[in-house]
């Protein structure tokens, strides 16, 4: 087995949070997609909104300016305005995916001891990086609860399935989930 480095490991586990997001999404209805659990929680619509805009922010020119572009308005992004269909929602997506994965594909291991700055505070891409994994992590893991939530019994697991352990654990690399 090759050694991973650490950027490609975080590239692959970018990649993982993205497809268990959309593994959500393509759950959703455009209804479920766009409701909201409870008036002042985020429909997954507004969460994706919302990681959009920070993918973007954070990862144009990565190492040349600060994270929080002064052209981004967060606030907005917690609104569905009339344009804010779900096609035009999940450009966007992808176009701050794609930001984020060009950006780190352009990365090194000596890169990650630089200093970069997110709202004028000074981190070391390192800092950064690991708190951008987690700040994504914490948002899909709303997407796929508000989804789950909406699709009821319609649900499909993205994981290991309830009572699905020990299957899963006697032939991991060959466990396939019931549909």
């Amino acid at each position: 087995m090759s050694k991973e480095n650490y950027v490609e490991l975080l590239l692959r586990e970018f990649k993982r949070l993205k497809s268990l997001a959309e593994g959500a999404i393509s759950q959703c209805s455009d209804e479920q997609f766009f409701a909201a659990p409870a008036p002042t929680d985020n429909s997954v619509a507004v969460i994706v909104k919302h990681v959009a805009g920070n993918l973007v922010s954070r990862w144009t020119d990565l190492l040349t300016s600060d994270g929080e572009k002064p052209g981004r308005n967060r606030d907005a992004e917690f609104e569905i305005l009339p344009e804010d269909s779900r096609v035009h929602l999940l450009d966007g997506w992808e176009k701050g995916w794609g930001v984020l994965f060009a950006s780190m594909n352009s990365l090194t291991e000596a890169d990650m001891s630089r200093s970069v700055r997110i709202r004028g505070e000074s981190l070391t891409l390192l800092q950064a990086v690991n708190r951008q994994l987690t700040h994504y992590s914490y948002h899909v893991g709303q997407i796929v609860y508000v989804a789950k939530h909406f699709c009821g019994e319609s649900w499909k697991t993205l994981s290991i399935p309830r009572g699905g352990s020990a299957q899963f654990n006697r032939r991991p690399k060959e466990y396939v989930p019931k549909a």
